[in-house]
């Protein structure tokens, strides 16, 4: 066979002139899947209302204040109201006609992100999500990319937010801030207030078909190589994805008997992974939002909280990544937590290993539990677990989502068929439109509809999908990409460093690690060749000048080596299977990070 079609239910008719919050907050849940009347009847009992917003709701972990969705919708229609108001000019144009401008988040999960995402989208803007864990220079480098207009910043990230802004050479940007008590900027209530004093304006509504262009979010994703590439996710990519996510789990099917039902309105899921990566910000939150699941928000993941909070809200569902697995596993609290309530659990993010899978069966016999695969490109979900498996087939991703198309490609060009091993390309309406400012990228990972997702897989006659090897280079750390090109250009600019090369290596927590090969300048190499005490404050120099430049997750804990040479191809390319086979013979025989001048 050479394309692989989805086994799961057929796909019901993907709305293409609507938005993101006209989808969720406008609707019913039920307009959008193909349920029968005794579904409607039977949901419309639990849901209370007409559109199902008295069911369904966030809750803040730390405090317990919930917004209903009821309130979602309240808040973020008053606040697109006081954003055109104040700011019309600047985002809408001077005649209050503009169709796009690009807003971003700053901030931790918080109670207020769907608010702040709604509002903008409401008003026909972009939105682009940004980790609280940037630095100045890269919150710098990606505000400049995507041109943003106007920033909701929490006033933990305030001070990064301003200087990175300043330091970008984009001053004028307003701030709104999440949570503050200061008085010389606006906050979220102040103009939620505000705008529930205004009257309403004519929102934005998409001509039929405009919603597969229209772009909802700018998410950064390394992609393959370089500097992060914000992927440009249009209102019919997420709306897909969900309604993808929904069909696949068969969710308000009232033909399946209520024990049975994988998500039921009412159920409470868990938003524990940061709202700024797509995983979070499509699984963790809109989609348990469309089923009517209560979501509790964890603004800081903290483990020992974690398990307080799942036995305090009753959490039934949990999408983690395999660090998190593994405190599961091996955490000495969870002895003594009390975490009947939770019912299902997936892991995505990064592999998960057939023996932490075992593991982590260990702990929870009896709930729903396997692996799901996916990218930012692909809003992100390609495959689940399927509902005829309480456990997924250890090993597996499990099958494609509903709608979703794949076809192998063997090394030598050709289609493979059941078994056989090769990259693995993507179809479907959660393909995102491309990367935003930079068609070279474009044009070598959306090929003529497919998305090449640079992974080696194997597909199953029973559907299921293996992910076998990687093609691309960047690493997996935590469940967060890293590109080794991004790391090794701000270690060249360091001047004690001729070269460098970076490569993962494995971690059981983290997945990988990254680990700086580095060869210095000829008179810093015979320093620390002569004196144990340079290498060592050497080495200290360059780690701590990622540190105070990166992310937390980017740091070089996997180790620094210095060395000779790094070893390249004829055309320069850097050979990371020779570092990565240097590594391993170092892990195996103890000498990490030694040095080799």
């Amino acid at each position: 066979m050479s394309i692989f079609h989805s086994l799961g239910p057929s796909l019901p008719q993907i709305p293409d002139n609507l938005t993101l919050p006209q989808f969720l907050l406008d609707k019913h849940p039920l307009d959008f899947l193909d349920r029968t009347r005794k579904d409607i009847d039977a949901f419309n009992l639990q849901l209370r209302d007409d559109l199902g917003l008295d069911c369904g709701s966030l809750i803040e972990e730390d405090t317990g204040r919930q917004l209903r969705f009821s309130e979602m919708k309240e808040r973020s229609d008053a606040l697109a109201r006081a954003l055109k108001a104040k700011f019309g000019s600047l985002l809408l144009g001077p005649d209050q006609s503009q169709r796009s401008f690009t807003v971003s988040i700053f901030s931790p999960n918080h109670l207020y992100y769907t608010t702040c995402i709604w509002a903008t989208h409401r008003l026909g803007g972009i939105v682009s999500p940004m980790s609280s864990t940037s630095t100045v220079s890269e919150l710098g480098y990606q505000l400049k990319l995507i041109k943003s207009s106007l920033m909701f910043v929490h006033e933990d990230c305030l001070s990064v937010a301003l200087e990175a802004i300043s330091n970008a050479g984009l001053t004028g940007i307003p701030i709104i801030v999440i949570e503050s008590s200061r008085n010389d900027l606006y906050t979220v209530d102040q103009l939620v207030d505000l705008g529930n004093l205004l009257p309403p304006y004519p929102e934005l509504h998409l001509s039929p078909g405009e919603a597969k262009e229209k772009i909802a979010f700018l998410s950064f994703s390394s992609g393959t190589t370089g500097m992060p590439k914000a992927v440009m996710l249009s209102h019919y990519n997420i709306i897909c994805n969900i309604i993808q996510m929904a069909a696949f789990h068969r969710v308000f099917d009232s033909s399946i008997e209520r024990d049975e039902q994988r998500f039921r309105p009412g159920d409470v899921g868990s938003c524990a992974v940061p709202i700024y990566h797509i995983y979070g910000l499509t699984l963790n939150l809109h989609f348990p939002l469309f089923a009517r699941m209560n979501v509790v928000i964890s603004r800081k993941f903290d483990f020992e909280v974690w398990l307080k909070s799942i036995e305090e809200y009753r959490i039934s569902h949990i999408w983690i990544v395999p660090p998190q697995a593994i405190l599961f596993c091996k955490h000495p609290a969870v002895k003594s937590a009390k975490l009947s309530s939770l019912r299902y659990c997936m892991i995505a993010g990064a592999p998960a290993s057939a023996e932490l899978c075992r593991q982590f069966q260990e702990v929870f016999p009896g709930i729903e539990f396997g692996q799901g695969f996916g990218m930012t490109e692909t809003s992100p979900v390609a495959t689940l677990f399927p509902l005829s498996e309480r456990v997924g087939k250890i090993g597996s991703v499990g099958q494609l989502v509903s709608g979703t198309l794949a076809k192998i490609v063997r090394p030598d060009g050709k289609l493979a068929t059941y078994g056989e091993a090769g990259e693995l390309l993507l179809k479907g309406g959660q393909i995102a439109l491309g990367y935003y400012g930079n068609k070279e990228a474009t044009r070598e990972t959306f090929v003529d509809g497919w998305l090449k997702t640079g992974d080696v897989a194997i597909i199953h006659p029973d559907g299921s999908l293996n992910i076998v090897d990687r093609l691309k280079e960047f690493l997996k750390v935590k469940g967060f990409q890293v590109a080794p090109p991004e790391l090794e250009g701000h270690l060249l600019s360091h001047p004690y460093i001729a070269d460098a090369a970076v490569i993962g290596i494995p971690d059981e927590y983290a997945g990988q690690l990254p680990r700086a090969y580095i060869v210095l300048h000829p008179d810093k190499a015979s320093a620390v060749r002569e004196d144990a005490d340079m290498e060592k404050k050497i080495r200290s120099l360059v780690f701590n000048y990622v540190s105070e430049a990166k992310a937390r997750y980017k740091w070089l804990d996997g180790g620094i080596c210095f060395v000779n040479a790094i070893p390249k191809s004829p055309t320069g390319k850097i050979l990371r299977r020779v570092l990565r086979e240097v590594a391993k013979k170092e892990i195996m025989g103890g000498e990490v990070a030694k040095s080799r001048l």
